[in-house]
């Protein structure tokens, strides 16, 4: 709820502030009439008619951050925001490809994380399952376009070599194929 009461020499009354779409909506209720504050029956009309204000402001916010939330984006290089392609350092020491999942659930209203092993289950499966979690949490219709146009984001072999090199070179700080030279 974003509905304050602001009590200052200039003005004594509600103010309901939102943020919708990157524009700040603030109007503001007045709790004064003929320079004397309001009472009893005449206040609670002007809070209600500020709370109502807010109610409709929050349901236009919730719709747009729900539309929002189903949004596939997928760059110019073909990354899925939310689907990466790293390599984990597991316990033995050795990095394994993996596809990392982090996206604000929709079914569980927090942030949910997981990965897929790329060497268990091979580039293609790996990407179904990261996907299929995507998709779960982000509440999206396999039927409906955007999970095709997931799918369709798979990285190629060659594609997830360059992913994993760039990644494994920031990582190490090596400085390409050749390496450094040893003294």
């Amino acid at each position: 709820m974003s509905v304050e009461l602001l009590d200052t020499p200039r003005f004594f009354g509600y103010r309901v502030r939102r943020q919708i779409q990157g524009r700040t909506y603030q109007e503001y209720f007045s709790l004064k009439e003929n320079g004397k504050r309001l009472r009893g029956e005449k206040r609670a009309r002007v809070k209600a008619a500020a709370e109502a204000r807010d109610d409709e402001l929050a349901r236009r916010q919730q719709t747009l951050q729900n539309r929002r939330a189903k949004e596939v984006h997928i760059d110019a290089d073909g990354q899925v925001r939310g689907i990466l392609c790293r390599l984990k350092a597991e316990k033995s020491g050795n990095r394994t490809p993996v596809f990392q999942i982090g996206v604000m659930s929709l079914k569980e209203d927090r942030i949910v994380n997981t990965t897929v092993s790329i060497n268990r289950f091979g580039i293609a499966e790996a990407w179904r399952r990261a996907v299929d979690f995507y998709a779960t949490h982000k509440q999206i219709n396999r039927r409906s376009k955007a999970y095709q146009s997931l799918l369709a984001a798979q990285p190629t072999p060659a594609r997830l070599q360059r992913l994993l090199a760039a990644r494994g070179n920031a990582r190490t700080g090596k400085a390409g194929a050749q390496g450094r030279k040893r003294r």
